[in-house]
C-alpha cells in the first residue's frame, strides 16, 4: 500500500468519523425544528421529515414565543448580571494571587479551592431557603443573580491564576513604569492574553445559570418573574402534550444561547491568537 494510499484512507477514516460526531451533535437540532412545525397529529404521522410547506403550523411558533418571551428576558437578566459579577471577582481574585505574594497567599488559595468540596445546591436547599426567605429574597430576581455571582468562582480562579502566572512579568512591570494602576493592568494585559479562557468560563458560568432550574422552581411564586427552565414548563399541557409548540418553545429559547456563543468565539480565537503570540 503506497504512501498515498495511507493517506487517503486515514483521511476518509477521519472525515468519516467526524460526519459521525456531527450527526449525533445535530440530530436532536433537526428532529427539535421538525416537529416545531407540525400539530401533534403531523408528529405522530411522520414524526423524522418536514411535511409539505403549505402545512406548516406557524402558530406553534407564534403561542410558543407569547409564552416564552417574558421568561427569556428574565434568564437573561439574571445570567448575564451573575456571569458579569463572577467575572469581576475572579479577575480581581486570580490577579492578586497570582502576581503578588503576601502572608497566607497559598492558605487562602487552598481555602477557595477546597469551597469545591462543599455540599452543592441540592443538598443545601433548606439552609439556602432559609437564609435566603432571612434576607427577604424570596419571589425575587436578585435571589437568583445572588446565586449566580457565588457559585462559579473556583473553577475560574484555578484556571485562569495559573495562566496569569505564565505571563511574563516584564509586561506588568512596563505598564507599572508608565503609570497603569491595577484596573488598567488587569484590562489591557490580563483581558487581551486570556480571553480564550475567561470567555470558556463565561460560557460555563451563563450556561448553568441559564439552565438553573431547582432554585427558580423553589424561589419564585409570581409567573411573570419564572425563568426559561421553568417556564417551560408551561408549554407542557396538563392532560395533552402539544409536541410542536413545546419544541417551537425550546427552539426560541435556545436563541439566546446560540448568539452569546457566536458572539464569544471572536474572543475565543482572538485570545488563541494572542497566546500564540506571547508563547
Amino acid at each position: 500500500m503506497t504512501p498515498q494510499t495511507q493517506n487517503k484512507i486515514g483521511e476518509t477514516v477521519k472525515l468519516g468519523y467526524l460526519a459521525f460526531i456531527l450527526t449525533f451533535a445535530f440530530f436532536p437540532l433537526y428532529v427539535m425544528l421538525v416537529v416545531s412545525f407540525k400539530s401533534n397529529e403531523q408528529f405522530l404521522a411522520n414524526p423524522w421529515f418536514f411535511d409539505a410547506l403549505s402545512t406548516w403550523n406557524w402558530e406553534n411558533w407564534a403561542i410558543g414565543w407569547n409564552t416564552v418571551s417574558g421568561y427569556i428576558c428574565n434568564s437573561i437578566f439574571v445570567s448575564f448580571l451573575g456571569t458579569s459579577i463572577t467575572l469581576c471577582i475572579v479577575l480581581m481574585c486570580s490577579y492578586a494571587i497570582a502576581r503578588y505574594d503576601f502572608p497566607g497567599k497559598n492558605i487562602i488559595f487552598y481555602l477557595v479551592m477546597a469551597t469545591m468540596f462543599l455540599p452543592g445546591t441540592v443538598a443545601a436547599l433548606v439552609t439556602l431557603f432559609d437564609l435566603l426567605r432571612r434576607m427577604g429574597l424570596v419571589n425575587n430576581l436578585w435571589a437568583l443573580v445572588l446565586m449566580a455571582s457565588v457559585g462559579g468562582q473556583v473553577a475560574g480562579v484555578f484556571i485562569l491564576r495559573n495562566f496569569i502566572e505564565d505571563i511574563p512579568k516584564e509586561l506588568f512591570e512596563s505598564a507599572q513604569l508608565d503609570g497603569a494602576g491595577h484596573l488598567q493592568q488587569i484590562r489591557h494585559i490580563i483581558l487581551p492574553l486570556s480571553a480564550s479562557i475567561i470567555s470558556v468560563t463565561c460560557i460555563m458560568d451563563f450556561l448553568g445559570s441559564w439552565n438553573n432550574t431547582i432554585l427558580p422552581l423553589l424561589l419564585l411564586r409570581d409567573d411573570q418573574l419564572l425563568t426559561i427552565p421553568v417556564g417551560l414548563f408551561r408549554l407542557d399541557g396538563e392532560y395533552v402534550k402539544q409536541y410542536g409548540q413545546l419544541m417551537a418553545g425550546y427552539a426560541i429559547s435556545s436563541v439566546p444561547l446560540l448568539i452569546i456563543f457566536l458572539f464569544s468565539m471572536k474572543f475565543f480565537v482572538k485570545g488563541l491568537s494572542a497566546g500564540a503570540v506571547k508563547g
